[in-house]
């Protein structure tokens, strides 16, 4: 099932709020519905949220109807503005936008046709390359994941937050379709349930065994040795091999550290920012207070409690066994490791 795809000039994005229950898809038209679905996480993952921009750009570019180059890149500029302010974890957003604007600015062309045509084709490529690169950070990972592995991930890194395959559940895919009979669990991932609405879902499709917990549920089963190893998706990863990623990835890697398990996370090249020294850098997302206070719908917690409710965590780099990358596997020391893939200097 798509995450999303273009035809006859629009976006059509499929709308994860309403999954498992239901399958539905929006049609974007304008870039304006594109933010929104990114805002409202009808559409989230780092890759697939850059991805969605890109296309957004585009959206924004085709309506504009501009004369010259002079105004297409000016309305490129402002709706590129726009979407970067969506969400601003995930550094594949900002990456995405940037890269067609880049494109834009290298170009010779002045006829907006032109341009415009250049836009679409970058964007396709980035959709491309992302699905590519899933499949070679599954194919890097599934060489980590031994026979019969009991995994446990956390929120959803699969096909929906991705152009497809996915990277987390890229990895554990990949392990599945080399025969080595693994495992899930699924952290229900509080307090959008990603991992008890989409990862569940996922798995169940592909048809590898998958056992929901709820997040308070990971230290037991750890001391219980009921899992072998934990990999996880990242939304920015600083220089120093700091990870950003949903909230609660960081007490999973100290339950991890305190139980002896191996720690990974899986991520395109993307999503390593070296332009921040350490995820102290990391902005971190904060969200309205009723995704704490309501589930559904339905209140849960008093009217009027007051709610701190960040959608992502830091955790350090000395706690992340690996990075696996779409260019190799990354170990510490990290400022090294990632520098050198990013760089492309391959597999360290």
């Amino acid at each position: 099932m798509d995450t999303m795809r273009w035809e006859n000039g629009m976006l059509v994005l499929l709308d994860q709020t309403k999954l498992p229950g239901m399958v539905e898809y929006i049609h974007c038209r304008d870039y304006e519905t594109v933010a929104e679905a990114i805002r409202s996480l009808r559409v989230r993952g780092a890759p697939a949220i850059g991805a969605a921009a890109a296309y957004g750009l585009v959206l924004g570019v085709l309506t504009a109807e501009a004369k010259n180059r002079e105004e297409l890149l000016a309305r490129a500029r402002e709706v590129a503005d726009v979407l970067a302010s969506t969400r601003p974890t995930a550094v594949n957003l900002a990456w995405a936008l940037n890269r067609l604007l880049a494109r834009l600015e290298a170009s010779m062309a002045t006829e907006p046709e032109e341009l415009t045509e250049l836009l679409i084709n970058e964007a396709h490529a980035i959709y491309r390359e992302d699905l590519e690169g899933n499949k070679r950070i599954g194919q890097f990972g599934q060489e980590l994941i031994p026979h019969g592995a009991r995994i446990l991930t956390h929120c959803n890194a699969g096909a929906l937050a991705t152009a497809g395959y996915g990277t987390a559940l890229g990895v554990i895919r990949a392990a599945h379709e080399a025969g080595k009979q693994v495992s899930v669990y699924a952290d229900e991932t509080r307090p959008l349930l990603q991992g008890a609405r989409l990862t569940t879902w996922e798995l169940i499709q592909d048809n590898i065994p998958v056992t929901l917990i709820t997040d308070n549920m990971a230290a037991y089963l750890m001391a219980r040795g009921m899992v072998d190893l934990v990999v996880v998706g990242a939304d920015r990863i600083a220089a120093n091999g700091d990870v950003a990623n949903k909230i609660g990835t960081y007490g999973l890697a100290v339950l991890a550290r305190e139980h002896g398990l191996p720690f990974y996370v899986a991520a395109p090249l993307s999503t390593i920012d070296l332009s921040l020294a350490s995820g102290e850098d990391i902005p971190i997302e904060e969200r309205k207070p009723e995704e704490v206070t309501h589930l559904a719908g339905i209140p849960v917690a008093p009217p009027g409690v007051k709610v701190w409710n960040p959608a992502f965590d830091v955790t350090p780099a000395r706690l992340v066994t690996a990075i696996i990358t779409d260019q190799g596997v990354a170990r510490p020391p990290y400022g090294e490791s990632l520098a050198g893939l990013v760089r492309g200097n391959g597999v360290v």
